[in-house]
């Protein structure tokens, strides 16, 4: 799993099927204490996400098909989740 932020998203007028009717956002990776690293990635929104929310985000293809149910789907992550709040242990 990624957390991250949504920062856009993409829009194309030829793609795979898989892709028609579902959003694709760009969000930008960030570590446990909410701080970007610098990478992003690209993902196909599952759960109605928008911009400057803080999600979670599957970035496993055989996972991501799952959901999507095609084991044939061209598909790597997905926005799985919204984050409310992240805890860490101060131990």
């Amino acid at each position: 799993m990624i957390l991250g932020r949504i920062t856009g998203s993409v829009v194309s007028t030829i793609h795979h099927p898989i892709v028609d009717g579902r959003k694709l956002l760009v969000a930008e990776r960030l570590d446990a204490g909410g701080r970007p690293t610098g990478g992003y990635v690209i993902a196909i929104d599952a759960i109605g996400a928008g911009f400057g929310e803080t999600v979670l985000i599957l970035d496993e293809g055989n996972g991501a098909r799952q959901i999507l149910d095609d084991a044939e789907a061209p598909v790597r992550s997905m926005v799985v989740g919204i984050v409310d709040a992240v805890e860490l242990d101060k131990a």
